[in-house]
């Protein structure tokens, strides 16, 4: 079976989207950032190199210093499929982003966000 599409996507190419999603709807560039960093464990400086080599997001998952183990707690339909359903890795990884993103941008506090309550 060949791979989606996303996979060889430049993270990079998709970042100011999450980026322009957010601040549409009043969040900041620092949101997004913390929500990737929440989840894959990059710090700030590590994410820019990412960004700047525009690596795939099948790398930029794997390459993930440390997925957040709070993150099998995000649930809900991304692009009209249940994230807790999908069984390929990989894609799971790149629809929880897809999922908290959305959240930000509807506005749900960031601890809510972060499953930290």
């Amino acid at each position: 079976m060949a791979k989606h599409r996303i996979y060889t996507t430049s993270f990079a190419s998709v970042y100011p989207l999450y980026i322009a999603k957010a601040e549409k709807k009043g969040r900041a560039k620092e949101d997004v950032d913390k929500v990737i960093s929440w989840l894959t464990g990059y710090s700030r400086q590590e994410l820019d190199l990412r960004l700047k080599r525009r690596i795939d997001f099948e790398t930029f998952f794997a390459e993930a210093p440390k997925m957040n183990p709070s993150r099998a707690l995000i649930k809900g339909v991304v692009c009209g499929v249940r994230v807790e359903d999908i069984e390929e890795p990989t894609m799971r990884e790149i629809r929880y982003l897809d999922k908290l993103i959305d959240e930000l941008a509807r506005g749900k506090a960031m601890d809510k966000i972060l499953r930290e309550a």
